[in-house]
């Protein structure tokens, strides 16, 4: 199931099959699970034989016999100490299921979400996957480390007492135990509904969750384009729908507990009513008629303990369905079990069996199209010598940042082949390549932290010297010495605190550190300033030195000592040369740049 599935999968019927999964999940800690089980059992003993406790007092009582009021006392004691002992297990036992479950559920999602590929992020909202990681795992082992030991206990608290009652006094018990089958039908009516509202909120909530995202990062642009009100009105709309479905559900829960306590209170009436005739024609005696008001009482606690589970089973239910869904994800692109066992998968490296990149790059009849757009390219050919520089030219929709895409493998050819090295990528493993890559961004995104964490993130081996020495080969050392912090100045969360310029020259020093083979950047100098661009520009013939790249370029001027510039247009290479060959030919190259270069000049004149 992935994002888009969700509609149709919230509206399906109990999944027995997801909840296996789970408890899958929980065998590395079952004897947790198992320790609290068998104490929520022997409570549950425990707690049958407490009224029979009681009744030996009545009949002590009645008879104005003292003189076993010692052993009495004993046995009530033992009694209130073991169960004690056996709820204070159950607590402990229960707190560390929630707490490995929680742990373990994490984990893997996290995993997972390290071996899927860039498509899955390029298409699933951020709010989807936030909301899977923290309310959902949160939800749902909070729920089962505590609801399947009180399940337990409820379950044969109801059994034991029931074998009690028919040992005490059949004809009783048959009165007492004759509302079950209005039970289970009123636990079916309401837990069908209760389930379709729980499943409707956590769905509602994840688009909540989105708004979140898109709204916070999303704030400048909403703000100078005054959309506060609509962004507002959207919000409403799903908080609205959130809060219609957690009152239906709310509705069903409360109306499920005073309906069990309705049907309750008949059964001890009935029993009252029958066993109180007993005991005035001296059938039985009072000790008897107080030990099954004490067993309905206990009965139906358990049932509205169970009612409680059932009731947050439908919350799990929901939560489990979604966690499992993008555990369960598989990814678009992966690497076969040859390619694994030769070079490790997506988190665990075999990178004694890697060999050497060098960066000779082919693309031999590539053909690519997204899953639901038109074909982006059609038998694609193109071949790169290591070391050589490419900028890719072109209008937006060319294939510029599909064939940068492509080398990535962030998505893979539909028909054809991509070479490194003369062989296919697919026979080597993401990690490898990957490994061998860089990508620097329009945009640039630094993480949290310091200048030097930024630059350290891809290499934590590197010296504090080597580092100095890539952000002064690229022109950052200066800037970052000018914060009192130096490079322990902390850049803010995504960078904020450094101007585009800066981010972008601290992801080329980062880039130096990593030393990848080939290297991507995505239009680096489209975003800043023509003092810093040429800051930028000087960086970037560092960076580029002995190294395989591709260069997306939005301002021409940037790329006219690339090695080959490719025009593309429609997916197909309609020039290629140096930029010298090309500004001869006159073409559509040329046309480009002219137009560029002129347009420049005349924003340069205004500014003057």
């Amino acid at each position: 199931m992935n994002y888009f599935e969700e509609e149709e999968y919230t509206d399906s019927k109990f999944d027995l099959a997801v909840w296996k999964k789970i408890f899958k999940m929980m065998a590395p800690f079952k004897h947790h699970l198992i320790i609290g089980l068998i104490a929520a059992a022997l409570l549950a003993l425990t707690d049958t034989i407490y009224p029979q406790i009681n009744r030996y007092a009545i009949v002590l009582a009645e008879n104005g016999d003292i003189s076993k009021l010692p052993l009495f006392i004993g046995i009530y004691a033992v009694v209130v100490i073991f169960i004690g002992a056996m709820v204070y297990t159950f607590i402990m036992q229960a707190g560390a299921v929630q707490r490995k479950l929680a742990y373990s559920l994490r984990k893997k999602a996290f995993e997972k979400l390290q071996k899927l590929p860039f498509s899955y992020y390029d298409k699933t909202p951020v709010g989807w996957i936030m909301a899977r990681m923290t309310s959902d795992s949160r939800n749902l082992s909070d729920i089962l480390s505590w609801s399947l030991i009180d399940m337990t206990w409820g379950s044969l608290m109801m059994i034991f007492i029931t074998i009690a009652m028919f040992i005490t006094d059949w004809q009783l018990a048959l009165i007492a135990i004759g509302v079950i089958p209005i039970l289970v039908y009123l636990s079916y009516f309401f837990r069908k509904r209760m389930l379709f509202s729980y499943r409707k909120i956590r769905k509602q909530n994840s688009k909540i969750t989105g708004a979140f995202n898109e709204g916070i990062t999303g704030a400048k642009t909403t703000k100078t384009l005054v959309l506060e009100e609509t962004n507002f009105a959207d919000f409403d709309r799903k908080t609205m729908s959130m809060k219609k479905h957690s009152i239906k559900a709310a509705m069903f829960a409360g109306l499920y507990f005073p309906t069990i306590l309705f049907i309750a209170s008949i059964a001890t009436a009935l029993v009252l009513y029958y066993g109180g005739n007993k005991v005035l024609l001296t059938v039985i005696d009072v000790s008897i008629l107080y030990v099954f008001v004490a067993y309905i009482g206990q009965f139906f606690d358990p049932i509205m303990q169970l009612a409680s589970v059932l009731a947050r089973f439908q919350q799990a239910q929901a939560s489990a369905e979604r966690i499992m869904a993008l555990i369960e994800s598989e990814p678009e692109i992966w690497d076969t079990d040859e390619v694994i066992e030769k070079y490790g998968d997506a988190i665990n490296f075999k990178k004694e069996n890697w060999e050497t990149l060098h960066g000779d790059i082919e693309f031999k009849g590539v053909t690519f199209k997204y899953n639901k757009g038109e074909q982006v390219l059609s038998d694609f050919n193109l071949k790169v010598k290591q070391g050589e520089s490419i900028a890719l030219v072109g209008h937006t929709g060319a294939g510029k940042s599909t064939i940068v895409n492509l080398i990535c493998r962030f998505y893979e050819p539909t028909e054809g082949q991509i070479l490194i090295d003369g062989k296919d990528y697919k026979e080597r493993s993401l990690g490898w390549l990957h490994d061998n890559l860089g990508y620097v961004l329009q945009s640039p995104h630094l993480f949290s932290g310091t200048i030097l964490d930024n630059i350290k993130y891809a290499n934590q081996d590197v010296t504090f010297e080597e580092v100095i020495e890539a952000a002064k080969l690229v022109e950052a050392h200066d800037f970052i010495m000018e914060f009192e912090e130096g490079y322990d100045t902390k850049v803010g969360e995504g960078g904020a605190r450094l101007s585009v310029g800066q981010k972008q020259l601290v992801s080329f020093a980062r880039a130096l550190i990593a030393n990848p083979r080939i290297l991507i950047l995505d239009e680096a100098t489209s975003s800043v300033d023509t003092k810093t661009e040429k800051c930028v520009q000087r960086a970037i013939e560092v960076v580029l030195k002995n190294r395989t790249s591709f260069v997306v370029a939005h301002r021409l001027s940037t790329i006219t000592t690339s090695d080959r510039i490719l025009v593309l247009e429609h997916g197909k290479i309609t020039e290629s040369g140096t930029h010298k060959e090309l500004i001869k030919k006159e073409g559509r190259y040329y046309q480009l740049y002219t137009n560029q270069f002129l347009s420049e000049k005349i924003e340069e004149s205004k500014t003057m």
